[in-house]
């Protein structure tokens, strides 16, 4: 059972770039949870209730992060998820929450989402930050929408505690013009192109 302390959403809007105006401002949204690790402090082999707890939060911060933006979710078009456990915890906890089950929840809040969801974990404490990477959802080669945002709590994670991030965007990044693969060219079939 998942305990957790506090839930914030962000939303970023950036309305200019280099000193031109965008004729459409770029956004992403971040929806953090902080959660009690409860493996915080021990080793455990069987680690099926971080597992569970992730699949939990994939659902609830992926309809946050949707939210957040406003927009219908077939309007998403990038995703990314990311974790920082606290000093008592593992990396493995991180990787026990992403990897095994909060995809799927994740891709139903997002309406779809063939390519890989991209991650990064860590361990850290008190106000560590995070670069929650992302990219286009239905085709990873989309280098239009290879981008990040940086999360950071100032309270946490502590010690017996995990951050889990998950951010989504609208668009890609604002004035990308280094050629490759447009979302308009993209078949989505394998997840790659």
């Amino acid at each position: 059972m998942v305990q957790i302390r506090k839930l914030i959403t962000l939303v970023e809007e950036t309305w200019q770039e280099a000193g031109k105006e965008l004729a459409k401002p770029t956004r992403k949204a971040a929806a953090v949870a902080v959660i009690k690790n409860p493996f915080a402090g021990r080793y455990v082999e069987d680690l099926t209730e971080l597992m569970d707890i992730g699949e939990k939060l994939g659902e609830l911060l992926g309809n946050k992060a949707v939210a957040a933006l406003g927009v219908d979710k077939d309007q998403i078009e990038s995703y990314g998820k990311a974790a920082i456990v606290g000093e008592a915890g593992e990396l493995e906890h991180a990787g026990a929450i992403l990897h095994p089950k909060l995809g799927k929840p994740l891709r139903e809040a997002v309406g779809g989402g063939k390519a890989i969801i991209p991650s990064a974990k860590k361990m850290g404490g008190i106000g560590t930050p995070i670069d929650v990477p992302l990219h286009y959802k239905d085709a990873a080669f989309v280098r239009t929408h290879y981008d990040a945002l940086e999360v950071r709590v100032p309270d946490a994670p502590r010690a017996d505690e995990i951050l889990v991030a998950i951010v989504v965007t609208d668009s890609g990044r604002p004035l990308a013009r280094i050629g490759g693969l447009k979302k308009e060219e993209i078949k989505g079939e394998d997840g790659l192109r």
